[in-house]
């Protein structure tokens, strides 16, 4: 029972605002999702590309430091992505610009993938999101296996919002699990509130999305269930990553010894989503990308 994570790999400028300090710092969505899963035990591989180029060094020591197994995909323009990331001092957010470069040349599906996870500029950029969008599709329907997404918009790397919907859309009809922020869905679709927006991201397909809402906590919705928990009260240094990490814990709440398995109960969706509030507010509580540990998550939940 093995984890692919695809997408992209890439270093962040990171800019706190009001300061002339430009500190550099590999991660990417995907990539930090498949750090949190190595933290978390499971066993996981990431397929990413990236270029022989100064970023390209920076990605190769972070990769190998971080000891997830990576399968490096060739890239067709042998660039790496840099992103730059303006950290607000106040509260920690951050936005982002990109110099994207996602374009492997073709993205393998081993045949004892069980869980497939992508998102973030991966699904949206071309040439590569077509590519995704395929190994999405050959994986979904199949007994016992999934498909999980991070939306993780970023109008900035795709400013049409109607390009950007349609793109959205034809994801989610091949996924059993989306995830997205409120901003990600107000961005998308303005004229809806998040929970109508994950309504409508629903009936594309998907059995659960789940909606982060940063301070005010995190909604799971299904045809039949609606929950929402709390966040944890902690110390925000900024908020690269938190979503990763919460994304990490919850596609380890789907993994059973039958394969994947959405949760369908009050009880069960409730349990999962404060895993995974939790493991976000940790990953808050750090610098950059720094998902934790199943120690970690399960202390404060046992304070809890």
């Amino acid at each position: 029972m093995t984890i692919a994570v695809i997408g992209e790999v890439l270093v962040d400028l990171v800019w706190p605002t009001g300061t002339d300090r430009l500190t550099p710092h590999a991660g990417g969505s995907p990539a930090n999702v498949a750090l949190g899963l190595h933290r978390l035990g499971r066993p996981v591989t990431l397929a990413t590309c990236w270029g022989d180029d100064p970023p390209g060094t920076l990605i190769s020591a972070h990769l190998a430091a971080t000891g997830v197994p990576v399968r490096r995909l060739r890239s067709a323009s042998g660039r790496s992505t840099v992103a730059l990331a303006y950290v607000d001092a106040a509260n920690g957010s951050a936005t982002y610009d990109f110099l994207p470069a996602w374009d492997p040349t073709d993205i393998p599906l081993d045949p004892d993938v069980t869980l497939l996870h992508t998102g973030s500029l991966a699904t949206v950029l071309a040439p590569g999101a077509e590519q995704v969008l395929a190994a999405c599709r050959q994986l979904h329907g199949r007994p016992g296996r999934g498909v999980a997404v991070d939306l993780n918009v970023r109008p900035a790397a795709l400013p049409d919002r109607t390009a950007y919907r349609a793109a959205v859309t034809r994801l989610a009809r091949t996924a059993d699990v989306v995830k997205a922020s409120d901003e990600d869905l107000t961005w998308l679709y303005p004229d809806l509130t998040p929970h109508a927006a994950a309504r409508t991201l629903l009936d594309l397909g998907p059995r659960l999305v789940v909606v982060t809402q940063g301070p005010d906590g995190a909604t799971a919705i299904t045809a039949d269930h609606h929950i929402t928990v709390p966040a944890p009260t902690v110390n925000v240094v900024d908020t690269i990553g938190a979503g990763d990490a919460f994304q990490a814990a919850l596609l380890d709440s789907l993994l059973t010894r039958d394969g994947v398995h959405i949760p369908t109960t009050p009880d069960a969706l409730r349990a999962a989503l404060r895993r995974c509030a939790v493991a976000g507010a940790l990953a808050c509580s750090r610098a950059g990308a720094q998902p934790p540990t199943a120690h970690e998550i399960d202390s404060v939940l046992a304070q809890a």
